[in-house]
């Protein structure tokens, strides 16, 4: 009886909760269904999915751990793939294929921090610009403008060579090159959003500033953010890349991609696999983002959804 009694609680329970989620769930299966009809976001979501497998698996099943650290086996360099290596080896007989798995987790690091650093820069002052305005939004998007009118990978060298090769500093340079595209966003978007119904009743009933903008205000934002995210993951890997094969960013023998080509670059075309193997990481990487942002755009955005 007492078991019975429990199912029919639970039972209750679920249906309650249904109940008041009923419009959730009809817009999650709409997003759902739209983003299952589109073959290149599928695409896009498949290889981010690889690629975050490999970043967060692939290093402990890497077949010769070692390599990932720059050690040396003379004796084995500048092999092709084989059966063995199954990506070659480099100029100091490394396995390519290892180094290559653990560069994914490199990688997925380095876009992560980049992208994270220039939401919670470029979030907040797009949020106080947009619904301060005045001098407030004057000061903060003409800085911003200062930053926009530079070309962003010129930006990152100029910085990059003020503060020293590294890829610490390349992730500082990055991270100050991609805030203000989120100020510009988010203003935009607060700008559209400050004068609703929703946020004067907020206002009326007592309300602060800050509440509004980051309770209210925010949440609505959120859609074009995850946009913009999910595509920023994926130039934020290319920028690493290339300053790393500048000389700017990572620094061999640390297992980044851009590193790689810019060391393996000087063995082409005879060796061709060192940069080869790297360099498809890369574009299938940045192609998956951006497949993937293009899709998340279609289902958030309804102007795209129609």
């Amino acid at each position: 009886m007492a078991e019975l009694t429990k199912e029919a609680h639970e039972l209750t329970v679920s249906l309650d909760w249904r109940e008041r989620h009923v419009s959730t769930i009809r817009m999650l299966r709409l997003y759902a269904r739209t983003f299952a009809r589109n073959g290149s976001a599928m695409l896009g979501l498949g290889l981010v999915l690889l690629f975050l497998t490999t970043a967060a698996i692939g290093p402990y099943f890497v077949p010769f751990p070692d390599d990932a650290t720059g050690s040396v086996h003379i004796e084995r360099k500048l092999q092709p793939p084989d059966a063995v290596h199954w990506f070659g080896t480099d100029e100091v007989g490394n396995d390519v294929f290892t180094r290559v798995i653990v560069g994914a987790r490199v990688t997925l690091q380095i876009a992560c921090i980049i992208t994270g650093v220039a939401m919670l820069i470029g979030i907040p002052l797009g949020m106080i610009a947009g619904y301060m305005g005045g001098w407030v939004q004057e000061v903060i998007m003409r800085i911003t403008d200062v930053f926009l009118s530079v070309p962003g990978l010129m930006l990152a060298i100029a910085i990059v060579g003020a503060l020293g090769p590294g890829i610490v500093n390349a992730m500082v340079a990055l991270s100050l090159v991609w805030w203000p595209g989120y100020v510009r966003l988010v203003q935009a978007k607060t700008l559209s959003l400050k004068n609703e119904i929703y946020v004067d009743a907020a206002r009326s009933m007592g309300a602060g500033s800050l509440r509004i903008v980051f309770v209210h205000l925010l949440p609505n934002c959120t859609s074009p953010i995850i946009v913009k995210a999910s595509m920023d993951m994926g130039m934020a890997i290319l920028g690493a890349a290339s300053l790393g094969f500048l000389g700017l960013g990572a620094q061999p023998p640390f297992p980044e991609w851009g590193a790689m080509i810019s060391v393996a670059r000087t063995y082409l075309p005879d060796w061709w696999w060192y940069s080869f193997f790297p360099g498809t990481a890369i574009v299938i990487t940045v192609l998956g983002f951006n497949l993937l942002g293009d899709g998340l755009r279609d289902i958030l955005d309804p102007k795209h959804r129609e």
